[in-house]
């Protein structure tokens, strides 16, 4: 690492959906969503983030079982093969958590700027 990027300070919300006590929607979960968007399979997405398949479904059921409509979907496909998608639901809900991640960056920008002069250089 540089010395230039370790004094870059940037500001990244963290934001977290809670239902209950569980986490419905968050970092880690979104993160999945796009994988699963990407990979079309659970396994691939899984591996592109380094995690277990089991955990990754697991992840997948949480999210299912917080929202009205399911975000993901598996298929059984043919020779053991299987694809996993993301359901118009998915995509939306993926879509609002982004445009609230911009929102909150621009709600934070006077602040963080205030908050970044106290920072070292």
């Amino acid at each position: 690492m540089s010395a230039r990027t370790r004094r870059h300070a940037v500001l990244r919300p963290r934001l977290r959906v809670l239902r209950g006590d569980e986490v419905a929607l968050g970092p880690g979960k979104v993160a999945l969503l796009e994988a699963i968007g990407r990979e079309r399979t659970m396994a691939g997405a899984a591996r592109a983030l380094g995690m277990s398949y089991m955990r990754a479904w697991t992840l997948a059921r949480t999210m299912n079982r917080s929202f009205r409509r399911p975000l993901v979907e598996a298929a059984r496909g043919g020779s053991g093969r299987g694809a996993t998608r993301l359901t118009r639901a998915g995509t939306a809900v993926l879509r609002l958590y982004r445009e609230m991640e911009r929102r909150s960056l621009g709600a934070a920008a006077a602040p963080w700027r205030r908050l970044r002069r106290r920072l070292k250089p």
